[in-house]
């Protein structure tokens, strides 16, 4: 069975350009070319966006490229401690690339991590909240260590995407997903419409 490839390029002409090599390349190698939108086994998307709608513009076509491989695995982690509706709101946006994994860390990494006080609400309990969220496929809690705590689950779950905010990027997180050769996503702290920005920051107050 022949491999289907769909391209969709934003930005300069050079982006076009860059686009048609790499078609020429896969159609090369014995690839078929499917209409962008249409189920494909590898979708690229070029962009260079500079403006604000440019770049909704290339979110609405990846969100609409998502629902062509709805198997595609993503996976956050983080603590979700003083849960609120920032992290729906991220989830949200996440899970538009695929079916979503929450791994909260585990109360010893939290402890390790951010010093005695912490969490504020145990792990199973975060799993659960986390674990309630429409968007999101399964809730785990993490089983290694650091900022990679979530290594293990990583390994097992084998995931597409590991997205984060941007708060979130650091770590170490971007090389160890060049490593395995598991796509790296940032999203920016974005709030649903009409609702107030929200950090767990300002929410404890320390």
């Amino acid at each position: 069975m022949r491999l289907r490839v769909s391209f969709r390029a934003f930005g300069c002409k050079l982006n076009q350009s860059e686009s048609e090599s790499v078609a020429a390349a896969f159609a090369a190698a014995g690839a078929e070319t499917v209409p962008f939108g249409e189920p494909a086994d590898v979708v690229v998307v070029n962009t260079c966006t500079v403006t604000g709608k440019a770049e909704q513009k290339a979110r609405r076509e990846l969100r609409s490229a998502a629902a062509s491989w709805p198997e595609a695995a993503i996976i956050v982690t983080g603590c979700y401690d003083w849960f609120h509706s920032g992290h729906v709101r991220f989830f949200e946006e996440v899970s538009a690339h695929g079916d979503l994994y929450v791994v909260v860390g585990h109360d010893a990494n939290i402890r390790l991590l951010k010093g005695e006080g912490h969490p504020l609400v145990p792990q199973e309990e975060r799993r659960y909240v986390c674990g309630s969220i429409k968007h999101v496929k399964q809730a785990l809690i993490s089983t290694g260590a650091g900022w990679l705590d979530a290594d293990p689950e990583i390994q097992r779950l084998k995931p597409d995407t590991y997205a984060v905010n941007e708060d979130g990027d650091k770590g170490g997180k971007r090389e160890y997903c060049e490593k395995l050769g598991i796509e790296y996503l940032v999203l920016k702290r974005t709030p649903a419409p009409g609702l107030p920005k929200r950090t767990s920051t300002d929410l404890r107050g320390f």
